[in-house]
């Protein structure tokens, strides 16, 4: 089944959305044929912050420090139930542009899933600073990327259009707001870190029905004012 994901690698939630759509394919047994598509959470942002992940959190969404480290704190456990370690005292937030061309260019070669899942890895558990060009370069080793290819890459524009094109679909026709977003069997979407339950049952819906798109309530996503857990009051 195709599934066409929207994400940034520095969205908690992405990383965890990912591990429960996987998780419940894996239960349904069925074979995802995944297309994943930029989404920068923040285009402004710097190679490198100057200031801790937290810092800069409480700056962006006009918060106290204690608040956005208790959303760490939360987002944390839900990711640990997940198996990832989000180790967000170290998390070292920065430009994901060169990192979203990367990713396009070992989707090229057939190992898009093997890039988000490192660059995930790399910035949620690592701490390693994402925008980078040596933690890029790593990372795209790390997966098999050829390293020269890489440097053209990164030395040129090139992706640079598939970065802009998927953005504007993600906010011009899909009106997406926030990430992770989900669109399966080109129909039927889908947005946030859905409940795994809430996978199964959008996974059989495609595969049981032709309907046109449907799209589910809005769970946990990231958007650029704001990542957070969803309110359950």
């Amino acid at each position: 089944m195709r599934v066409d994901i929207w994400s940034d690698v520095v969205c908690p939630f992405c990383y965890i959305g990912k591990k429960r759509l996987e998780a419940a394919a894996q239960q349904l047994g069925i074979e995802l044929e995944v297309h994943w598509h930029s989404f920068e959470l923040d285009p402004e942002a710097p190679i490198r912050q100057e200031i801790s992940n937290s810092e800069r959190l409480a700056q962006k969404y006009g918060r106290t420090l204690a608040e956005v480290e208790d959303m760490q704190r939360n987002i944390a456990i839900m990711a640990l139930e997940e198996g990832i370690q989000f180790n967000w005292q170290n998390a070292n937030s920065g430009n994901t542009f060169n990192v979203h061309r990367i990713i396009h260019l070992a989707q090229s070669k057939g190992l898009g899933s093997e890039a988000e899942e490192a660059f995930f890895y790399s910035y949620m558990t690592q701490g390693l600073p994402i925008g980078e060009r040596e933690t890029i370069e790593d990372v795209a080793a790390r997966i098999g990327l050829n390293p020269v290819e890489v440097d053209d890459v990164l030395d040129s524009d090139e992706f640079a259009d598939f970065v802009k094109f998927d953005q504007e679909v993600a906010r011009e026709q899909l009106k997406v707001t926030g990430v992770p977003f989900f669109v399966f069997d080109q129909r039927i979407a889908l947005a946030g870190a859905q409940p795994r339950e809430v996978f199964v049952q959008v996974l059989q819906q495609a595969v049981e029905t032709c309907s046109d798109e449907v799209t589910t309530q809005q769970n946990a996503v990231c958007t650029d004012q704001s990542c957070d857990m969803p309110d359950t009051k």
